[in-house]
């Protein structure tokens, strides 16, 4: 089951459940789709990866499969990856 993180790893912005916005790649790590986009160009900073749009729990299924709280923040690998983005 998806851990649903709570925030991106690049800028540290909230990304709820619902967040529309949130991009993960295979091993979940999280971003928003502004950094996805113009600081890492789609690929993710720690696999190398494709980050793709998180997939949203139904509300109603949030109690008995809540979303985590580990908050990951990794400005340093997303500092590396946007010297190399060719955005």
């Amino acid at each position: 089951m998806l851990q649903l993180r709570p925030n991106c790893e690049c800028c540290d912005k909230d990304l709820p459940p619902e967040a529309s916005e949130a991009r993960i790649c295979s091993f979940e790590c999280t971003f928003c789709a502004s950094c996805a986009e113009n600081v890492l160009g789609g690929k993710c900073p720690n696999c190398g990866g494709e980050l793709v749009v998180r997939p949203r729990r139904p509300a109603n299924k949030l109690a008995n499969n809540p979303p985590s709280a580990e908050r990951i923040h990794n400005p340093v690998g997303c500092a590396e990856a946007a010297q190399s983005c060719p955005y």
